[in-house]
C-alpha cells in the first residue's frame, strides 16, 4: 500500500463528487427569492424566513452554505450579497440571470449527464432520438426565454465589432435566432437594418416579443422552419450563426455554411459566434469544457477551435476568416468574408 503523504489530498475529489449539492442550493435560493430578499434588507435568517415564507432553520442553513460558497457574505448574524450576486441574482437587477436555470437545469439536459457513461461509450448522446437537436424540441423555447439576459452583452459586442453601413438598407439573416438578441442588437444600432429571424415557429414567438420590446418590430421578419431545410433566400449583407455550429459534426457545419455563403451578397459576411477552445482543447476552461455538454446532449456536436472554424468556412467557399476575442465573455467571434 502506498503511504499517504502530506502533499496529496482527496478534497478535490469530494468537492467534485458533491458539487450537485451546490447546484441544488443555488437553484433553491433562486426559486425562493432568497437573494432578492436579502437585497431588500432582510439580512438575518429570521427576516429572510419571514420574507420568503420558509422555515428559519432552512433559511439559516441555506444562507450559511451559500456564504461558504461565496454567493453571500456574513457578519455576525447578518447576510449580504456579494457584488456578483447583487448584479446577477437579485430579481430587481437589470442584469438578473436567475431565470437561466429554467434552461440550464431543464430535465432534457440534466438527464443527459445521468447517462454520460453511455454517451462516452457511444461517442454521442444517449438521449432518445437526437437529444437536444431533435426537431422542434421544446427545450429551445426555454432557452429563448431564459438566456436573453446572458446574451445581451455578447450581442452588443458583436454588433460593435462588425458595424453595418448606414447609407443604405442592410439585410441580416439571424439563423437559430432563439431569443433574437443578436439580430436585435444590430437593428438597434442602425435604423436601416432589417432582420430576418430563422428558428422554430414557437421559438420565434419569443424573439418577436423581444423585437417589439426593443422597438424594432417593423424591421423584424420571421422565417419559421428547420435551418437545414428552409430556403434562406438571397441578398443578405450579414448572416448571424450564433451558438449553432457546435451542435453538429464538421460535415454538417460545412453544409450549413455553404447555404450561408450562397445567401450572401458579394462582400457579405458570416458572423459565427462560438465557444472556441485553444488548439490544446483544454483552455480556456469555459470554452474547452463545452465539448462535454455536446457529448452528453448531441449525437456529434463539439466545441471547435479557431483553425477548425477557419477550415470549415474555407471549404464552404469563404475567402478568409478572422477570429476575434469578445472580452469579458468566453465567446469568440469568427468573421468569414465572401
Amino acid at each position: 500500500m502506498t503511504q499517504a503523504t502530506a502533499d496529496v489530498s482527496p478534497a478535490h475529489f469530494f468537492d467534485s463528487v458533491n458539487s450537485y449539492q451546490l447546484t441544488a442550493a443555488l437553484k433553491t435560493a433562486i426559486e425562493l427569492g432568497l437573494f432578492t430578499a436579502i437585497a431588500e434588507g432582510n439580512t438575518t435568517a429570521a427576516s429572510v424566513a419571514a420574507r420568503c415564507q420558509i422555515s428559519e432553520r432552512g433559511a439559516r442553513i441555506l444562507a450559511d452554505y451559500l456564504t461558504i460558497n461565496a454567493f453571500l457574505t456574513k457578519d455576525g448574524a447578518e447576510y449580504q450579497l456579494t457584488p456578483d450576486t447583487a448584479a446577477f441574482l437579485d430579481r430587481r437587477s437589470p442584469m438578473y440571470i436567475g431565470g437561466a436555470v429554467e434552461f440550464l437545469l431543464a430535465p432534457t439536459l440534466t438527464s443527459a449527464f445521468e447517462q454520460l457513461t453511455d454517451a462516452v461509450k457511444k461517442g454521442g448522446t444517449a438521449l432518445p432520438e437526437q437529444g437536444s437537436v431533435t426537431p422542434d424540441n421544446p427545450v429551445w423555447v426555454k432557452f429563448a426565454q431564459a438566456m436573453a439576459p446572458l446574451m445581451t452583452l455578447p450581442a452588443q459586442l458583436m454588433a460593435n465589432l462588425a458595424p453595418t453601413s448606414t447609407d443604405r438598407d442592410v439585410k441580416i439573416l439571424d439563423i437559430a435566432a432563439g431569443h433574437g438578441m443578436f439580430g436585435i442588437a444590430f437593428a438597434q444600432r442602425n435604423p436601416r437594418v432589417h432582420v430576418v429571424a430563422l428558428d422554430w415557429a414557437n421559438v420565434l414567438e419569443v424573439a418577436e416579443g423581444n423585437a417589439q420590446a426593443a422597438g424594432i418590430a417593423d424591421r423584424y421578419t420571421k422565417l419559421p422552419g428547420d435551418a437545414f431545410e428552409v430556403d434562406f433566400g438571397t441578398g443578405y449583407d450579414l448572416v448571424l450563426v450564433t451558438n449553432f455550429l457546435h451542435h453538429f459534426d464538421v460535415a454538417t457545419c460545412e453544409g450549413i455554411l455553404k447555404k450561408v455563403y450562397a445567401s450572401l451578397n458579394e462582400g457579405g459576411r458570416a458572423l459565427i459566434l462560438e465557444f472556441v477552445p485553444n488548439e490544446d482543447r483544454i483552455s480556456p476552461p469555459g470554452a474547452a469544457a463545452f465539448s462535454l455538454i455536446m457529448l452528453g446532449t448531441t449525437p456529434s456536436g463539439d466545441a471547435y477551435s479557431a483553425s477548425q472554424l477557419e477550415a470549415m468556412a474555407g471549404r464552404a467557399g469563404f475567402a478568409r476568416t478572422e477570429v476575434h476575442e469578445l472580452p469579458p465573455t468566453i465567446h469568440r467571434l469568427a468573421i468569414s468574408y465572401k
